[in-house]
């Protein structure tokens, strides 16, 4: 089993653990804690979307009205019990709005993930075309040329400040969307002189639900089963690149992500850790004032339950609330050069209470939410209009600084009140990073994803037209250049940097504290930590074709696992019913007859194709039954696996295994809780067929079932973070942990793949008792494989290397496992 997974194993990133309860005793949120390896996933539904014109009436100029399809009605929208508004509500109330006020403009800004349509409505006071184009030049010129925007006393005048709304991110709290609309009523009805103002000097976005799908199933995840409020650095959902554009395209000053449940109300800013990538000083000033504006906003409505918010700069611990990672809306949105808040509104009525609590004690509790949510939209729209010009200077310096590559500026005690040391978290931007191109397959389809991914989120990438040297290494034309003298240089490096150890800083993190695409996306990335950059380059706008068949015609085609794309072409060829050799060192063998569609899957995935030798064993297209997380399944359904979801339930059900190849377990099965007939069904699979376990489930039902001679040690539950690790061949290399596990007394014919190094970025300490801490996990077996007394293979991770469909460099890993467990 070892020579068979040493491919595999050769490149290692890493996964993203899930969320523990806080050392506070603040409750874990669903999605980060050990439901996500107690609760396996299900098929997303499909809604049948209504006919209707979604095109805008108008090219330019405000308002831009969209004719919205209207839905049909749903009686079993969950907002509907809480007296709030239905989805299928939405798109007949912005249409009469449109038809009633030039001050109101909505777009359809994509679809969820189940095809319910995302609305952005803009409010603004009538733009012609012309005003429009100055107002677009003007945005442009404050990120690409910002000393001249600074200098430019029309722009500083006249240009209409952006704020960003975003409402029911988590489709369970619903109440974002309902105080918005009221807003947006007020601002389309008005004839108050300062709201007025307001709308001359202002433009304000609300995307009324970000979350359509879980709106109307009360869940807080998308149909998708991702949250996602912890997906902007990943951007693997269709609602998140949606926000994500809307950020990019508006710029705001200020944003508002409206949330709930948390006693009294919470209004950002964060406690400590803070981004270490951020012009801090920018933020907090505005940041702080805001928020202090919202708390008397919320306080002056008289609600008891409302009287006291929190704020957790000034009311929590470091690490309760923590505003470190880029996955949030509010800390991914100031990369953009917005003040960024998350709001908490107080009154649970999602999840128990949903069920348990009177239909007229909800809707007390949801009337005072709404409110809450409406008095911190209008507090943050007052404090842009009093403080505009002040914050379209900020946004400027912001970008001003990055251009210019200028050092982060240190921020003095007491800069806002209760700023101290442990608010202090900077970083050295280094001069520039270098993705190389070349015959290396690790430089083809993950280079054009990361670079794809980088341009997507607003990062500058150039490709260079001929050979160049930079930082003593030597790159061949084509390669590519992330100048870091440019505006929005904090994004470009939180994405790019390996991160940071955050261990001895605090002693608990709220959610993920370790990412990185460098290291965990499968491309070759250079730092470049100083000197000249005189690299003749072109701006990208997209990566360039990855995939070449460099073999003679004729020639049989090897593949070698590097990449989840590698599997996912290797899958279309066995769909197609190709004979695919596997042989023992992983490589994967293409006959010579099947060149042709060898050509179209390397164009189509980007791979490359080399001289195959004869030998192996033909290998067919693996079925998997999985018990697994949503973010699982959808990596390897994209991997082009045939998945087929199951859990105790569909066991106990009878499910039929007879053209099942591999049993993929991670989450929702438990081995000693099947009824027996069950039982019977899956100890008669695993004499013939494969297992792959990840993480607490996987281990127990190893250890249960009896398949490798494997002990399986945890670790801290709420450790996680990029952790470097050693293959079984001494190459060292990375991977992504959550709540990791390790393997001990191992059983004979049980082979280690990979070791634990140490945790390179995240947050990773003992538990109280001394157990469970990093220092213990080194050099123990994070990764094993093997053959049972049944006769079946197994590979156990104690990784994770498909965590929120985030550690792309990993995944080839997974698949590894998967052929090397199948029968051929």
């Amino acid at each position: 089993m070892r020579s068979t997974l040493l491919a595999l194993l050769l490149v290692i990133t890493s996964v993203v653990p899930a969320q523990a309860e806080p050392a506070t005793g603040r409750a874990a949120e669903p999605g980060n804690g050990p439901e996500r390896n107690e609760v396996a996933a299900v098929d997303p539904p499909l809604h049948a979307a209504a006919r209707g014109d979604n095109r805008p009436e108008v090219a330019q100029g405000y308002p831009r009205r969209t004719l919205l399809r209207v839905y049909p009605e749903d009686t079993a929208d969950r907002a509907a019990k809480l007296g709030l508004a239905t989805y299928h509500s939405l798109a007949p109330r912005l249409n009469d709005l449109q038809k009633r006020s030039d001050r109101v403009s909505v777009e359809v800004i994509g679809q969820s993930t189940a095809g319910r349509d995302l609305y952005l409505v803009t409010l603004t006071a009538p733009e012609t075309p012309r005003e429009t184009r100055r107002q677009e030049a003007w945005r442009s010129r404050i990120e690409d040329d910002p000393v001249a925007a600074r200098r430019d006393p029309l722009l500083r005048n006249a240009y209409k400040a952006p704020v960003w709304i975003n409402a029911n991110i988590h489709g369970d709290e619903w109440e974002g969307t309902d105080g918005a609309l009221r807003v947006i009523e007020d601002l389309a009805t008005t004839s108050d002189p300062a709201k007025l103002d307001l709308l001359r000097r202002s433009r304000v976005y609300v995307n009324l639900t970000a979350n359509p799908d879980g709106r109307v199933a009360g869940t807080r995840a998308n149909a998708a089963g991702f949250d996602l409020n912890r997906d902007f650095v990943t951007a693997s959902q269709p609602e998140t690149r949606a926000m994500r554009d809307v950020v990019k395209r508006v710029q705001p000053l200020v944003m508002l992500d409206e949330h709930g449940y948390v006693a009294n109300t919470l209004i950002e800013p964060t406690t400590p850790p803070h981004g270490q990538n951020y012009d801090f000083d920018l933020y907090i000033k505005h940041g702080y004032a805001g928020g202090l504006r919202m708390e008397a906003a919320v306080a002056a409505l008289g609600h008891p339950e409302a009287a006291k918010p929190e704020i957790p700069f000034r009311d929590y611990e470091p690490g309760v609330w923590d505003g470190w990672a880029p996955i949030y809306t509010a800390q991914y949105s100031m990369f953009h050069g917005a003040v960024s808040y998350t709001i908490e509104v107080p009154m649970r009525v999602n999840r128990a209470d949903y069920t348990t609590l009177p239909v007229e004690e909800l809707r007390r509790r949801s009337r005072i939410n709404t409110d809450v949510v409406e008095a911190t939209v209008r507090s943050a729209l007052a404090y842009v209009r009093e403080h505009r010009s002040a914050l379209v200077d900020n946004q400027i310096e912001m970008f001003r600084r990055g251009d210019a590559g200028e050092p982060q500026r240190p921020i003095p005690d007491g800069y806002v009140p209760g700023f101290g040391p442990e608010d202090r978290y900077t970083t050295e931007f280094p001069r520039a990073y270098v993705i190389p191109v070349g015959a290396d397959q690790r430089s083809g389809p993950a280079a054009a994803r990361l670079v794809d991914h980088l341009v997507a989120n607003d990062v500058r990438v150039s490709r260079a037209d001929r050979p160049f040297e930079l930082g003593g290494r030597s790159y061949p034309a084509g390669s590519y250049v992330v100048d870091m003298h440019q505006p929005k240089r904090a994004l470009a490096n939180v994405m790019l940097e390996a991160g940071r150890d955050l261990s001895a800083d605090v002693p608990v993190m709220y959610d993920i504290s370790g990412w990185s695409h460098r290291l965990l996306w499968g491309a070759s990335v250079d730092v470049v930590r100083s000197g000249r950059l005189d690299v003749p380059a072109r701006d990208v706008v997209a990566a360039s074709p990855t995939g070449a068949v460099d073999v003679e015609v004729g020639r049989d085609l090897a593949l070698r696992l590097a990449d989840g794309k590698d599997a996912a072409a290797v899958n279309d060829l066995l769909a197609r019913g190709i004979e695919v050799r596997r042989q023992d060192d992983g490589t994967l063998v293409v006959p010579a007859s099947a060149r042709a569609l060898a050509v179209e899957v390397s164009d189509r995935y980007g791979v490359r194709f080399t001289e195959g030798s004869a030998g192996g064993v033909v290998l067919r297209r693996p079925v998997i039954a999985a018990a697994v997380a949503s973010d699982e399944l959808k990596a390897l359904r994209d991997m082009g696996f045939e998945v087929r979801p199951v859990s105790n339930a569909v066991l106990d059900g009878g499910f039929d295994f007879s053209r099942v190849d591999v049993l993929f377990v991670s989450s929702g099965l438990r081995y000693s809780s099947l009824t027996p007939s069950a039982r019977a069904a899956v100890d008669a699979f695993l004499t013939r067929g494969g297992l792959v376990t990840r993480g607490a489930t996987g281990a127990r039902f190893n250890a249960e079932a009896g398949v490798l001679a494997a002990r399986a040690v945890a670790g801290k539950e709420d450790a996680n973070g990029v952790v470097s690790v050693v293959d079984a061949r001494g190459e060292s290399g990375h991977s992504f942990v959550y709540a990791p596990h390790w393997f001990t007394d191992l059983g004979p014919g049980v082979a280690v793949e990979q070791t634990y190094g140490g945790l390179v970025a995240g947050h990773w300490i003992p538990r109280a008792d001394g157990t469970g801490g990093q220092e213990a996990a080194a050099g123990q077996a994070a990764v094993v494989s093997g053959t049972s007394a049944r006769g079946g293979k197994a590979v156990l991770f104690g990784t994770e290397p498909l965590f929120r469909d985030h550690p792309k460099g990993l995944y080839w890993q997974v698949a590894a496992a998967i052929y090397a467990c199948s029968k051929a």
